[in-house]
Parts: structure tokens; C-alpha cells; sequence
């Protein structure tokens, strides 16, 4: 099992963690599976009524999907159509609407954000850092970039898009913008997030996924429209894979952090 989850039936919070952290939680096939699973898992489970998730060691909350272990997904001919694994990896994107927070110690990136973008709200610890590197090796940052803009700044889900992995935005960046509501000492993230989750569990249930249904409506007028678009602009804007292959070879690491 890749995916980690304890439940404190005391305080009704549960704790989802992505265990890879030799791998820097990057995603699998069968992780996205279990992470599904589990998201539908928790509809049927009354007393968990807040639920915090994480990355195991401390590196990485999560570095999107394992293209070494994945490789090549193969995708349809046509534009209109697309085969993400990602896509159901979150809580809403599986009827879950109890409120859901993300402690994210260390990197987050790329298709970390399908995960990040379905919280309530983000806990991350000083030396979190969020960047997306799709452009720089050819990829169209989509549904990315969606899920994002629901809580980051034009401007600045623009500029991170569009730098790439050259650059890399703070945990202290990221609360000046709004993305992280808590910044913590390092290490801090999730015993932050269990104070939070907890208060919020203590509420009526029924007042506090009511709550979270309402600020999902908002956001959703936008997002689903925008969602539909993703798959024909990754189709179109794409390189390659042998040319995104090629990129991942050629260029390196070098990044600042703003």
C-alpha cells in the first residue's frame, strides 16, 4: 500500500498520507487507485468528519506522477479525449465533501496541485516550496493550472506555470498570495492542520459539509467549464513523448526560489 491512513475516532479526523517518500510521493497507477478508494471510502464513514493529507518524510508532499514507474501512458488519437490517471485522485472529484486539509511540507509540484487544488485549505511548513514544471519539458500545464487558479492570483498561477522548474515559489510567497492559509515552523505542517481539523470536526456536521458544498458552487461555475477544455489543449499543445524525453534528459535542476 502506498497510501497511509490513520483515523482518530475521538476527535473524528483522519489522516490520509501519501507513503513514498523514497520517491517523493510521486504517483502511481495502482496510488491513484488506492487514493480514489479512499476518498470514496470516507462518504460511508460518519465519524470521520475532517480529514488532513500529507507526504510521508518530510521532503516532498508530492511530486505528481512517477513517470519512471508510469512511462508513457497511451493516449487516443483524437484531441477531444484524454487518459490522465490524475483526474480522480482527489476528494471532490469523488462526491467527498467533508473538508479536507492539506499539511505540505517540502516540494509540491506538478500533479501534486489535482490534490492541493481539492483542499479547503493548505498548512505548510517553512521550507514547503510549490512549482510546475510541464512547460519547460514541453508540456501543456492545464488541469493543473485550473485547480490552481481557484486560490492563487492571476498573476501568479501565470508565472509559476510559465517559469517552469526555473523557478520555485516559497512557503512564506505562497501565504503572502493566499495559497497557504498557516505557515509553520518546519516539521510543523500537520500538527497544525490536526488543531485545524480537529476544531472543524467538533462542529455539526451537517452545518460544516454544507458549508463546504456552498464554496464549491462558487468555484465551480468557473472550474467545470474550464475543466472540459483541459483535455483538447493537452492534446494539441504537447510534445511528443520521445521530445519530452529528450527535454528530461537535456536540461537540469537549476532553479532560484522567490
Amino acid at each position: 500500500m502506498t497510501v497511509r491512513v490513520e483515523r482518530d475516532k475521538e476527535t473524528g479526523v483522519a489522516v490520509v498520507t501519501l507513503d513514498r517518500p523514497e520517491k517523493h510521493n510521486s504517483i502511481t497507477l495502482d496510488m491513484a487507485r488506492e487514493l480514489a478508494a479512499v476518498w470514496k471510502g470516507f462518504r460511508y464513514e460518519d465519524e470521520i468528519r475532517a480529514i488532513v493529507v500529507t507526504g510521508a518524510g518530510g521532503r516532498a508532499f508530492c511530486t505528481g506522477i512517477d513517470r519512471d514507474a508510469v512511462g508513457n501512458i497511451p493516449q487516443p488519437s483524437s484531441p477531444y479525449t484524454i487518459d490522465d490517471p490524475l483526474l480522480t485522485i482527489g476528494p471532490k472529484a469523488n462526491d467527498l465533501w467533508k473538508p479536507v486539509i492539506a499539511a505540505v511540507e517540502g516540494m509540491a509540484c506538478g500533479g501534486a496541485f489535482y490534490l492541493l487544488g481539492e483542499a479547503e485549505f493548505l498548512v505548510a511548513g517553512e521550507d514547503a516550496t510549490f512549482f510546475d514544471p510541464h512547460t519547460t519539458y514541453g508540456m501543456v500545464s492545464a488541469f493543473e493550472t485550473i485547480h490552481m487558479a481557484q486560490r492563487m492570483p492571476y498573476g501568479e498561477i501565470a508565472r509559476m506555470a510559465l517559469m517552469g522548474s526555473a523557478e520555485r515559489v516559497s512557503a512564506r510567497r505562497a501565504y503572502e498570495t493566499g495559497l497557504v492559509s498557516e505557515l509553520t515552523p518546519a516539521g510543523g505542517a500537520l500538527e497544525a492542520a490536526l488543531r485545524a481539523a480537529a476544531v472543524v470536526a467538533a462542529h455539526p456536521t451537517e452545518a460544516v459539509q454544507g458549508t463546504v458544498r456552498a464554496l464549491w458552487s462558487v468555484t465551480e461555475a468557473s472550474r467545470t467549464p474550464a475543466l472540459a477544455h483541459a483535455p483538447h489543449l493537452v492534446a494539441l499543445g504537447n510534445l511528443p513523448p520521445e521530445r519530452q524525453a529528450a527535454l528530461f534528459t537535456r536540461r537540469g535542476a537549476g532553479f532560484r526560489t522567490r
